[in-house]
């Protein structure tokens, strides 16, 4: 708060201790002590009154929608929310909310789709079987181990 070290502090008390004397120093520390706690409870207090006061004129109120009006985030999100609440929540396999001619179309995209990629692993099931080495041949007998390896 007033960016003081402990050199400085150290400064502070011997120049206390000089000037007071040690007989009244603790005497000196205990009213300084009591008089911050005075200030601190009187902030303490007007702060309380002062929201007391926002609270009951209603200012509180109108600094939250101010604060809403002033996030353009949340106002998005919210004007989201409040666009989709009407819908009900659709997953990829309910077919129940399509019209008749979608939920056709949707099927015959998804029999597309699915010969299609029946389509591409066989072009590379096709493709690894030119290369012997990648895939070996169930029916062909396993390999006899060359003597120097027994």
């Amino acid at each position: 708060m007033f960016d003081i070290g402990w050199s400085e502090l150290l400064v502070i008390g011997v120049v206390a201790l000089i000037v007071v004397g040690p007989k009244d120093l603790p005497r000196m520390f205990r009213t300084l002590g009591e008089f911050t706690g005075k200030a601190r409870r009187m902030a303490r207090e007007f702060q309380t009154a002062m929201n007391q006061a926002a609270k009951d004129s209603g200012v509180d109120d109108i600094a939250g929608d101010l604060r809403k009006v002033a996030n353009p985030k949340k106002f998005g999100m919210d004007k989201i929310r409040e666009a989709t609440d009407e819908f009900k929540a659709w997953t990829p396999e309910d077919d129940s909310s399509l019209s008749p001619e979608r939920a056709e179309n949707k099927r015959k995209i998804d029999a597309a789709m699915a010969q299609a990629a029946e389509n591409r692993q066989a072009a590379e099931i096709a493709e690894r079987a030119d290369e012997p080495d990648l895939i070996p041949d169930p029916a062909a007998p396993a390999p006899k181990p060359k003597a120097d390896e027994a």
